[in-house]
Protein backbone atom coordinates (compact mmCIF):
# COMPACT_ATOMS: atom_id res chain seq x y z
CA UNK A 1 0.00 0.00 0.00
CA UNK A 2 2.61 2.16 0.97
CA UNK A 3 4.56 1.86 -2.61
CA UNK A 4 1.49 1.96 -4.59
CA UNK A 5 0.63 5.36 -2.37
CA UNK A 6 4.54 6.66 -2.78
CA UNK A 7 3.26 5.67 -7.31
CA UNK A 8 0.09 7.33 -7.11
CA UNK A 9 1.96 10.47 -5.33
CA UNK A 10 4.70 10.72 -7.96
CA UNK A 11 2.29 10.13 -10.65
CA UNK A 12 -0.10 13.22 -9.41
CA UNK A 13 2.95 15.05 -9.08
CA UNK A 14 4.38 14.53 -12.53
CA UNK A 15 0.57 15.35 -13.91
CA UNK A 16 0.43 18.71 -11.37
CA UNK A 17 4.28 19.88 -12.94
CA UNK A 18 2.74 18.82 -16.40
CA UNK A 19 -0.30 21.14 -15.89
CA UNK A 20 1.40 24.30 -14.48
CA UNK A 21 4.13 23.73 -17.24
CA UNK A 22 1.09 23.65 -19.54
CA UNK A 23 -0.32 26.66 -18.12
CA UNK A 24 2.98 28.83 -17.65
CA UNK A 25 3.72 27.95 -21.12
CA UNK A 26 0.11 29.39 -22.50
CA UNK A 27 0.42 32.03 -20.30
CA UNK A 28 3.95 32.90 -21.71
CA UNK A 29 2.76 32.97 -25.24
CA UNK A 30 -0.37 35.07 -24.53
CA UNK A 31 2.12 38.13 -22.89
CA UNK A 32 4.41 37.25 -25.89
CA UNK A 33 1.29 38.02 -28.14
CA UNK A 34 0.19 41.13 -26.07
CA UNK A 35 4.02 42.33 -25.81
CA UNK A 36 4.03 42.05 -30.06
CA UNK A 37 0.42 43.56 -30.50
CA UNK A 38 1.68 46.73 -28.18
CA UNK A 39 4.98 47.04 -29.83
CA UNK A 40 3.00 46.82 -33.28
CA UNK A 41 0.40 50.23 -32.11
CA UNK A 42 3.55 51.50 -30.83
CA UNK A 43 5.52 52.00 -34.20
CA UNK A 44 2.26 52.78 -35.87
CA UNK A 45 1.76 55.71 -33.64
CA UNK A 46 5.46 56.86 -33.92
CA UNK A 47 5.13 57.03 -37.39
CA UNK A 48 2.22 58.83 -37.81
CA UNK A 49 3.44 61.14 -35.85
CA UNK A 50 6.72 61.69 -37.58
CA UNK A 51 6.83 64.10 -40.17
CA UNK A 52 6.68 62.75 -44.18
CA UNK A 53 10.11 63.07 -45.25
CA UNK A 54 11.26 64.52 -48.64
CA UNK A 55 11.96 62.71 -51.81
CA UNK A 56 9.95 59.38 -50.19
CA UNK A 57 6.55 58.35 -51.91
CA UNK A 58 6.07 62.35 -52.93
CA UNK A 59 7.43 64.51 -55.29
CA UNK A 60 8.96 67.16 -53.22
CA UNK A 61 7.35 70.80 -54.48
CA UNK A 62 9.73 73.33 -55.57
CA UNK A 63 8.38 76.81 -55.12
CA UNK A 64 9.00 78.89 -57.98
CA UNK A 65 8.60 82.86 -57.34
CA UNK A 66 7.04 84.67 -60.05
CA UNK A 67 8.26 88.08 -61.56
CA UNK A 68 6.51 90.83 -60.86
CA UNK A 69 5.27 92.61 -63.89
CA UNK A 70 7.54 95.31 -64.49
CA UNK A 71 5.94 99.01 -64.68
CA UNK A 72 5.31 100.23 -67.77
CA UNK A 73 6.18 103.85 -66.42
CA UNK A 74 10.07 105.18 -67.15
CA UNK A 75 11.22 107.97 -64.37
CA UNK A 76 14.55 109.66 -65.02
CA UNK A 77 16.14 112.29 -62.52
CA UNK A 78 17.18 115.69 -64.63
CA UNK A 79 18.53 117.81 -61.44
CA UNK A 80 18.55 117.29 -57.60
CA UNK A 81 19.91 120.41 -55.94
CA UNK A 82 20.46 121.66 -52.46
CA UNK A 83 18.08 124.76 -51.47
CA UNK A 84 17.48 127.31 -48.76
CA UNK A 85 14.45 129.48 -47.56
CA UNK A 86 14.99 132.00 -44.79
CA UNK A 87 12.58 131.53 -42.02
CA UNK A 88 12.70 133.61 -38.60
CA UNK A 89 15.69 132.33 -36.69
CA UNK A 90 17.41 131.08 -39.77
CA UNK A 91 17.89 129.17 -43.00
CA UNK A 92 15.72 126.37 -43.70
CA UNK A 93 17.49 123.61 -46.03
CA UNK A 94 16.08 120.66 -48.27
CA UNK A 95 16.62 119.67 -51.49
CA UNK A 96 14.72 120.43 -54.91
CA UNK A 97 14.17 117.32 -57.61
CA UNK A 98 13.30 117.47 -60.87
CA UNK A 99 11.95 114.10 -62.87
CA UNK A 100 10.87 113.13 -65.69
CA UNK A 101 8.09 110.50 -66.12
CA UNK A 102 7.02 108.64 -69.19
CA UNK A 103 5.43 105.33 -71.12
CA UNK A 104 7.40 106.06 -74.59
CA UNK A 105 4.01 105.61 -75.80
CA UNK A 106 3.00 109.14 -75.88
CA UNK A 107 2.33 109.87 -72.35
CA UNK A 108 5.02 112.22 -70.53
CA UNK A 109 5.04 114.79 -67.47
CA UNK A 110 7.30 116.68 -65.63
CA UNK A 111 7.35 116.58 -61.66
CA UNK A 112 9.30 119.04 -59.35
CA UNK A 113 9.15 119.09 -55.71
CA UNK A 114 10.90 119.96 -52.40
CA UNK A 115 11.79 117.89 -49.47
CA UNK A 116 14.09 117.52 -46.11
CA UNK A 117 15.89 114.75 -47.82
CA UNK A 118 16.67 113.61 -51.55
CA UNK A 119 14.78 110.30 -51.80
CA UNK A 120 11.38 111.77 -50.15
CA UNK A 121 12.28 114.37 -52.85
CA UNK A 122 12.30 112.40 -55.57
CA UNK A 123 9.16 110.18 -54.76
CA UNK A 124 6.98 113.38 -54.33
CA UNK A 125 8.59 114.96 -57.97
CA UNK A 126 7.38 111.19 -59.52
CA UNK A 127 4.30 111.47 -57.58
CA UNK A 128 3.64 114.81 -58.83
CA UNK A 129 4.85 113.85 -62.65
CA UNK A 130 2.25 110.98 -62.70
CA UNK A 131 -0.24 113.60 -62.01
CA UNK A 132 0.44 116.35 -64.72
CA UNK A 133 0.55 113.96 -67.94
CA UNK A 134 0.07 115.27 -71.43
CA UNK A 135 -0.51 112.90 -74.73
CA UNK A 136 1.66 113.71 -77.62
CA UNK A 137 0.52 113.60 -80.98
CA UNK A 138 3.04 110.86 -82.68
CA UNK A 139 3.08 110.64 -86.39
CA UNK A 140 5.17 107.34 -87.50
CA UNK A 141 8.23 108.80 -85.24
CA UNK A 142 8.11 112.17 -85.16
CA UNK A 143 6.14 115.06 -84.50
CA UNK A 144 2.95 115.96 -86.97
CA UNK A 145 5.12 119.93 -87.93
CA UNK A 146 7.66 122.13 -86.54
CA UNK A 147 6.62 124.28 -82.74
CA UNK A 148 8.27 126.27 -80.62
CA UNK A 149 7.84 126.07 -76.87
CA UNK A 150 8.46 128.57 -74.06
CA UNK A 151 9.04 128.54 -70.49
CA UNK A 152 10.17 131.70 -68.16
CA UNK A 153 13.29 132.64 -70.38
CA UNK A 154 14.19 129.62 -71.65
CA UNK A 155 12.28 128.20 -75.09
CA UNK A 156 12.58 125.23 -77.33
CA UNK A 157 12.44 124.57 -81.13
CA UNK A 158 10.63 121.40 -82.71
CA UNK A 159 11.26 120.13 -86.17
CA UNK A 160 10.19 116.67 -87.62
CA UNK A 161 12.89 114.83 -88.86
CA UNK A 162 13.34 111.24 -91.35
CA UNK A 163 13.67 108.03 -90.43
CA UNK A 164 16.93 107.41 -89.25
CA UNK A 165 17.85 110.31 -87.60
CA UNK A 166 17.65 109.54 -84.13
CA UNK A 167 16.94 112.38 -81.62
CA UNK A 168 19.13 115.34 -81.70
CA UNK A 169 18.76 117.19 -78.51
CA UNK A 170 20.61 117.08 -75.35
CA UNK A 171 20.09 117.72 -71.33
CA UNK A 172 16.50 118.13 -70.25
CA UNK A 173 14.71 118.53 -74.22
CA UNK A 174 16.33 114.93 -74.75
CA UNK A 175 15.02 113.26 -71.86
CA UNK A 176 11.63 114.39 -72.55
CA UNK A 177 11.34 113.79 -76.02
CA UNK A 178 13.11 109.96 -75.37
CA UNK A 179 9.97 108.99 -72.01
CA UNK A 180 7.39 110.54 -74.78
CA UNK A 181 7.88 107.80 -77.22
CA UNK A 182 9.96 110.15 -79.91
CA UNK A 183 12.78 108.79 -82.24
CA UNK A 184 13.66 111.41 -84.81
CA UNK A 185 13.05 115.48 -84.29
CA UNK A 186 15.56 118.24 -84.10
CA UNK A 187 15.47 120.68 -81.23
CA UNK A 188 17.29 123.87 -80.41
CA UNK A 189 17.57 125.52 -76.96
CA UNK A 190 17.23 129.17 -76.37
CA UNK A 191 17.63 131.29 -73.86
CA UNK A 192 18.10 129.98 -70.31
CA UNK A 193 20.04 127.24 -69.70
CA UNK A 194 18.05 125.90 -66.95
CA UNK A 195 16.73 122.64 -67.12
CA UNK A 196 13.56 122.97 -65.63
CA UNK A 197 13.03 125.73 -68.30
CA UNK A 198 14.40 123.90 -70.67
CA UNK A 199 11.91 120.84 -69.91
CA UNK A 200 8.47 122.73 -69.15
CA UNK A 201 9.43 124.71 -72.36
CA UNK A 202 9.92 121.39 -74.72
CA UNK A 203 6.53 120.40 -72.47
CA UNK A 204 4.67 123.28 -73.68
CA UNK A 205 5.82 122.85 -77.87
CA UNK A 206 4.47 119.14 -77.06
CA UNK A 207 1.14 120.08 -75.77
CA UNK A 208 1.03 122.41 -78.78
CA UNK A 209 0.90 120.41 -81.36
CA UNK A 210 -2.14 119.64 -83.34
CA UNK A 211 -2.68 115.77 -84.88
CA UNK A 212 -3.12 115.73 -88.70
CA UNK A 213 -6.68 114.11 -87.42
CA UNK A 214 -7.84 117.58 -86.03
CA UNK A 215 -6.34 119.36 -88.81
CA UNK A 216 -8.32 117.14 -91.33
CA UNK A 217 -11.66 117.18 -89.84
CA UNK A 218 -11.55 121.35 -89.60
CA UNK A 219 -10.75 120.97 -93.45
CA UNK A 220 -13.30 118.78 -94.14
CA UNK A 221 -10.56 116.31 -96.21
CA UNK A 222 -9.69 112.60 -95.16
CA UNK A 223 -6.28 111.81 -93.76
CA UNK A 224 -5.20 110.69 -97.40
CA UNK A 225 -6.03 113.73 -99.14
CA UNK A 226 -4.45 115.82 -96.55
CA UNK A 227 -1.12 113.94 -96.50
CA UNK A 228 -1.57 114.02 -100.24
Amino acid sequence: MKGKTKMDLENKDELTVETSDSAQSAENEEIAEAAEALAEETSVAEESQKPARKGRGKKQKIETHEEKPQSEWTERVVQIRRVTKVVKGGKKLSFRAIVIVGNQKGQVGIGCAKASEVIIAIQKAIADGRKNLITVPIFKTTIPHPITGRSGAGAVMLRPASQGTGIIAGGAVRLVLELAGIENILSKSLGSKSPLNAANATLNALKALTPFSEVAKKRGLTMAELLN
